[in-house]
């Protein structure tokens, strides 16, 4: 496996046990001065991986588009999430992880559409995208991890 793949494993790990070791309540917890949760960071992190990934590569995602438009960047929580949420939210963490380490190393991503990032980083190929998706989670895990300490 690559060190692409192997920093997300790690990532996506932190972020289950996250999840796993806080109540729907903290979950939930916006802290004052802050505008989301721990679980919109979560949640986030596998939107913006799919957009990222499939959708700049012109391939479908694993996710719906109501999910992706619920946690875009530029968007807040509008709302708790369930515990059904939440347990959907630890499955894509592991699911999206896996199919795409399998549809890289099968080739699968051949188009990419060139894309400038909010932070100015430019996207010019799917290794390009997945570099900078493990540069975006990590981002995410810090302010998660910042965050539980505060609920």
């Amino acid at each position: 496996m690559s060190s692409v793949f192997e920093t997300q494993q790690t990532i996506r790990e932190i972020l289950l046990k996250i999840l796993d070791n806080h109540s729907l309540e903290q979950l939930n917890k916006i802290p004052e001065g802050f505008n989301n949760n721990i679980i919109w960071n979560v949640a986030h992190c596998v939107a913006a991986q799919q957009t990222l990934v499939y959708k700049l590569s012109g391939l479908p995602t694993m996710i719906s588009e109501d999910f992706i438009l619920k946690y875009r960047k530029g968007t807040k929580p509008e709302g708790d999430v369930s515990e059904e949420e939440v347990s959907e939210i630890k499955t894509f963490l592991l699911s999206t992880f896996e199919k795409t380490k399998n549809d890289f190393q099968s080739g699968l991503f051949v188009d990419y559409n060139e894309y400038t990032t909010s932070m100015g980083f430019t996207l010019k190929n799917v290794q390009d995208a997945l570099d900078f998706n493990n540069y975006h989670e990590g981002i995410h895990t810090g302010i998660a991890m910042s965050l539980k300490k505060l609920v």
